[in-house]
């Protein structure tokens, strides 16, 4: 592990949230957000309306501009994410989680904890030098949002089936070719 738990949860939930607006939306309605904070594990009051929604939508844009931008472009959207948000870390246990950090109190607004989280985690691959791990997927017509945590940094692709079809081109090609 190249990482804490909750720092790889945190980036790879974030790539996750990024690319639910990738083309087709996949965050259409409170009840699809209600699914992504199961999905991701997170813990903490919920409205459930229409406002919580747009404010996960403008955050997705806001995490999308990561994987897009300079190291200085980074840092300055994780300091205004966590200043936003109200970042004060403390270290907590629940669930099946061992000791991790969380930032925002529990009551915090969904958006605000969805933030900080995600900026907390960028911030330690910003520590690290490690911001060329925040990747788009190589796959044509693809571009989504990943996070490469493996040991040698060979993850090109957001998923199976776009590395499916890029090898499957690729040997098209190469038997057209040949």
């Amino acid at each position: 592990m190249l990482f804490a738990h909750d720092t790889e949860v945190g980036l790879n939930a974030a790539a996750e949230l990024v690319n639910t607006g990738n083309g087709v939306e996949l965050l259409p309605d409170p009840a699809a957000l209600t699914l992504f904070l199961d999905t991701w594990e997170f813990t903490g009051d919920r409205v459930g309306d229409a406002a919580e929604l747009a404010g996960v939508h403008a955050l997705r844009a806001e995490l999308g501009e990561m994987w897009d931008a300079d190291t200085a472009g980074v840092v300055a959207v994780v300091n205004r994410l966590l200043r936003e948000g109200q970042a004060r870390p403390q270290l907590v246990r629940h669930d099946d989680w061992g000791w991790h950090v969380h930032a925002t109190e529990p009551h915090a607004p969904v958006p605000h904890r969805m933030a900080v989280e995600a900026a907390m985690a960028v911030a330690d691959l910003v520590r690290a030098e490690e911001l060329d791990r925040l990747r788009r997927c190589e796959a044509e017509g693809c571009g989504a949002a990943l996070v490469d945590l493996t040991r040698n940094r060979s993850r090109r692709f957001c998923d199976a089936s776009c590395a499916n079809r890029t090898h499957a081109a690729a040997y098209r090609a190469r038997r057209a070719s040949g």
